[in-house]
């Protein structure tokens, strides 16, 4: 009985660890998804606001503005090349790692601009921009080498399996015409059967003969298969004339028959 009554407690033990994991797995998941979903739409609202100081202002507050975005959208774009092709190309590992190296450097100078955009003094930011416009080409340059890198390998790899794909549909389809080819063995025979008189190409079928009331019985059809027909009819088979009958020494002569 106390066996029984510890097996339940530790049954019941078991299902609440595992309620209780289960809900801090759904919950973290849960808070990850709201996080995501505030960050994408920060993001956006942030984005929608450089595009449209970019086009609204102008002198240093738009160049900042032009930077930032330029600089966002190449990381941006690199970024999901990369994540998209690394999980088909394990090869791209290293190219991801690169590139969170390079993304340090970007938020950097991604802060460094947005602090720049609330600086009052517009004389000296003005004076930095050269600088900050081209440590940001030197990274949007080398983020588009790995996106473009990323995506060449991958269209080389999807070239070279459709160059496989059409190989084996070209010796399927051949396969499958192999009626069309003529095999060396028949080629080099004894060649074709001889044709079948009337059956043969070009060779017409035999004209149906006349009517005749005295052919008896006879078909046309027999006269098609059997070939040209015999120049002399059959002769009736008749008895022969016992008068006519030659005698031989050895044969006994038939007694005459006498009358009473």
């Amino acid at each position: 009985m106390e066996a029984a009554i510890t097996i339940l407690a530790l049954f019941l033990v078991a299902f609440v660890a595992l309620g209780v994991y289960a809900t801090v797995k759904a919950v973290g998941a849960a808070k990850r998804g709201v996080d995501r979903t505030i960050t994408q739409a920060r993001r956006t609202v942030e984005d929608t606001t450089l595009r449209a100081k970019s086009f609204g202002q102008t002198g240093v507050a738009g160049e900042l503005a032009q930077l930032r975005l330029a600089l966002r959208t190449s990381m941006r774009a690199t970024q999901d090349a990369l994540h998209a092709g690394v999980a088909e190309d394990a090869s791209l590992a290293e190219s991801v790692a690169l590139f969170r190296r390079l993304s340090e450097h970007g938020l950097e100078l991604d802060d460094e601009l947005k602090r720049l955009e609330r600086e009052p003094d517009r004389a000296t930011v003005a004076g930095l921009l050269p600088k900050l416009r081209e440590r940001t080409q030197r990274i949007t340059h080398s983020a588009e080498s790995l996106r473009w890198a990323a995506r060449d390998r991958a269209r080389q790899f999807a070239d070279d399996d459709l160059d496989a794909l059409n190989a084996q549909i070209d010796i399927e389809a051949g396969a499958l015409r192999h009626w069309t080819v003529e095999e060396p063995s028949q080629a080099s025979g004894a060649g074709a059967p001889a044709s079948t008189p009337g059956h043969g190409p070009g060779t017409d079928w035999p004209e149906p003969a006349s009517a005749d009331p005295s052919a008896g019985n006879s078909s046309t059809a027999d006269q098609a298969w059997s070939g040209p027909a015999r120049e002399e009819s059959p002769q009736a088979i008749t008895a022969p004339d016992p008068r006519l009958r030659t005698t031989y020494p050895w044969q006994k002569s038939g007694r005459p028959e006498t009358t009473n």
